[in-house]
């Protein structure tokens, strides 16, 4: 059975309540505390609760991640972990473990040709297909790592000898497994090694002469920027995308309208994003699927309706009219192909997101813990930190059992 942590619990009870003089800290006060410290320190929002201080106090949890003890350490003006009550489990040491043992002396030197061809070209796209539906299907946890060795190797082709055409295709090619790896990255928060990436996928467009991959790769590095808050880069790097609306398909341009979209919604200029958003809705109706490139395919009923009704979720709100919103969101999540389910469960967190904050709170609950249901088996932090927003519009109506059930599942599936 674990051990009681009784110098966590002392620690809050000592640090005054703000809400309530003469008492301490309550769990729930502490996690909006630890929470708060972190969206200031590192502009990512956390969704730590009471429930799973409870159980940091009752010792289910010895060991935190490292975000949630430097947090509880500024709040409780405390040095060293240990005296949290905090100390490394099996789980949290970073010494080797026996299978890592096992594989550490490991050194692979596969020799790359020193002149390609089309079937070179072709084991790139495969790659680029094979790490594209892993990201897809689990997350970019694995896909990110195998993904980079495979990136590391194909970059080596680019130094080789052939046609003109082969090595422009080539660099297409490699740019595009360069995307993917890089998108994968950000997916799990591995901000720097996306933007290397990124900037290796731009490098190899201009390379290889591909406008289309330019565009793609700036849209990509427009999803990060905003992920990140940083609204006016990420809106200057989308006008760069869309920059030459003759050298890109119309399934192309209905994505780059979509996020154009939901940055001017976001930025509080509703006329403009709804005209974006008919503007994608007609290049959508205008896509030919043969004629996209490759890195376009995720990008079919579903994905629009999904990515729309994103856009349209700061518009549904400011007006308290989830119609706008919800119809697309629902529609996706009916559409979404089973080898997408990461974008599924992005769908349904968002529509649960807008029907708690603009609807029913137990139709809300019911949605969301579909959705963590969908989401506990992908490696995904964008995902938590959607499920993070989903806790912090559902903390109003925490009176109600399901969303207080609600809540508690987010906070377990975010847990180390």
């Amino acid at each position: 059975m674990p051990t009681s942590n009784s110098k966590l619990r002392a620690l809050r009870e000592s640090r005054p309540s703000p809400a309530r003089p003469g008492t301490g800290l309550s769990r729930g006060e502490l996690a909006e505390a630890v929470n708060e410290y972190l969206w200031r320190t590192t502009g990512r929002r956390y969704s730590l609760d009471a429930h799973t201080v409870a159980r940091y106090e009752r010792g289910a949890i010895g060991w935190p991640s490292a975000p949630y003890r430097e947090a509880l350490r500024a709040v409780l003006g405390v040095a060293k972990d240990a005296d949290l009550g905090f100390h490394p489990t099996p789980r949290g040491r970073t010494t080797p473990s026996r299978a890592g043992r096992f594989l550490a002396g490991i050194s692979i030197d596969s020799p790359a040709p020193t002149r390609i061809g089309w079937a070179d070209v072709e084991q790139v796209r495969a790659a680029v297909r094979a790490v594209a539906a892993s990201e897809n299907l689990f997350g970019g946890g694995l896909s990110c790592e195998s993904g980079m060795a495979q990136l590391r190797w194909a970059a080596r082709l680019l130094d080789a000898r052939g046609s003109d055409e082969v090595r422009n295709a080539m660099h297409e090619a490699v740019g595009n497994l360069g995307g993917v790896v890089a998108y994968s990255a950000f997916d799990i928060a591995a901000y720097r090694a996306a933007d290397q990436c990124f900037e290796f996928a731009l490098w190899c467009a201009d390379e290889g002469g591909s406008w289309a991959l330019r565009a793609n790769t700036l849209a990509e590095m427009s999803r990060k920027a905003a992920h990140l808050g940083d609204l006016d880069g990420a809106l200057a790097m989308i006008e760069s995308a869309r920059s030459r609306p003759d050298r890109v398909s119309a399934t192309a341009r209905a994505m780059m309208s979509t996020l154009r979209a939901r940055l001017l919604a976001v930025m509080g200029r509703p006329a403009e994003a709804l005209a974006d958003i008919e503007r994608a809705d007609a290049h959508f109706a205008e896509r030919d699927p043969a004629g996209d490139p490759p890195w376009l395919c995720y990008y079919d009923a579903a994905e629009h309706e999904g990515s729309t009704g994103k856009a349209l979720i700061p518009l549904a709100l400011a007006g308290d009219r989830p119609e706008v919103a919800a119809p697309r969101l629902r529609t996706a999540i009916e559409a979404h192909r089973d080898d997408y389910p990461r974008s599924r469960a992005f769908s349904r967190i968002r529509l649960a997101t807008l029907t708690m904050t603009a609807g029913d709170p137990r139709e809300a609950a019911a949605i969301g813990r579909r959705a963590v249901a969908e989401a506990a088996p992908l490696r995904s932090r964008r995902l938590l930190a959607e499920l993070g927003r989903l806790a912090d519009a559902a903390r109003p109506h925490t009176r109600v059992g399901d969303v207080a059930d609600l809540r508690a599942d987010i906070a377990e599936l975010a847990a180390p």
